[in-house]
């Protein structure tokens, strides 16, 4: 452990994964009581374009560092995130139908940017399944700006959202500006998916909102409990998975990944057996 921290881009690599072992998790419980988990599969792909356009006009417009892949990533992101609840108004009757026509959509504009990139190099392979290399100082900023944002957008419409994800047609006759709140929610969304996919990779970015969720609504009692275990169990597996990854030399995101499944496992042995 002291080897590890001896280094400063793994201090920044543990400290990122630690938040968006937080963000990710909390954020995720809403995305799954709003049966909306395939929205951060859509939103990483869109994100991967991001990251594949970067690369594209640094290699044949701008030097090497000039654009961030992570902040063309992000601005991918929140544009597909956008996108996603416009064609949610506009498909109202099938608002399903919004994720895949953008993971598709995302996922075809990355093909053909990586092409004409002339294929995968380094940094991309990274970007696709997490590096414990690849986290810079800014990068760690940026993961902290956005996580104090996440976090107080969370408490100061927690009750907003916890209607919004069980009653929504309750929520709006409340008086509650349900429009509003979902971009602001599918913004939040958005941030996350980007800024995880340093650690966890854009590939594997969807499972940090979902596996923790899905390992803790079997064990929780309540909403808040679940929000509490799935953050646990998120914190557990990124921790673990980016010490593992670096000791046994694997991509992080795969080893996270792995980890949560492992837990999921685990919570649903448990339940069985307390069921009996």
């Amino acid at each position: 452990m002291m080897d590890f921290l001896q280094y400063d881009f793994l201090r920044n690599t543990l400290l990122t994964g630690m938040i968006i072992g937080v963000m990710a998790p909390l954020l995720g419980v809403f995305v799954v009581f709003r049966r909306l988990s395939l929205i951060s599969d859509a939103l990483s792909h869109v994100t991967l374009s991001g990251v594949a356009a970067s690369l594209l006009l640094e290699k044949f417009f701008f030097p090497s560092g000039f654009i961030s892949p992570l902040f063309m990533g992000m601005t991918f992101s929140v544009a597909g995130a956008f996108l996603i609840e416009k064609l949610r108004s506009v498909y109202r009757h099938y608002q399903e139908l919004a994720i895949p026509i953008i993971l598709s959509g995302g996922m075809g504009l990355g093909v053909i940017l990586i092409s004409l990139a002339n294929g995968f190099n380094t940094d991309l392979f990274s970007f696709l399944f997490g590096s414990v290399s690849a986290v810079s100082g800014q990068d760690l900023l940026t993961v902290i700006i956005i996580a104090i944002f996440v976090v107080i957008s969370i408490i100061v419409l927690y009750k907003e959202l916890f209607l919004l994800s069980f009653d929504e047609e309750y929520a709006v006759a409340s008086g509650i500006n349900a429009k509003w709140i979902h971009y602001l929610f599918i913004l939040l969304v958005a941030l996350v998916v980007s800024v995880s996919m340093r650690v966890v990779g854009v590939l594997l970015v969807s499972s940090l909102m979902t596996l923790p969720v899905a390992a803790s609504i079997r064990i929780a009692k309540g909403f808040k409990q679940t929000i509490v275990y799935s953050i646990v169990f998120g914190e557990l597996s990124v921790v673990a998975g980016i010490l593992l990854s670096y000791q046994l030399n694997l991509a992080p995101g795969g080893t996270i990944v792995i980890l949560q499944i492992m837990i999921l496992i685990l919570t649903l042995a448990w339940k069985k057996l307390r069921t009996r």
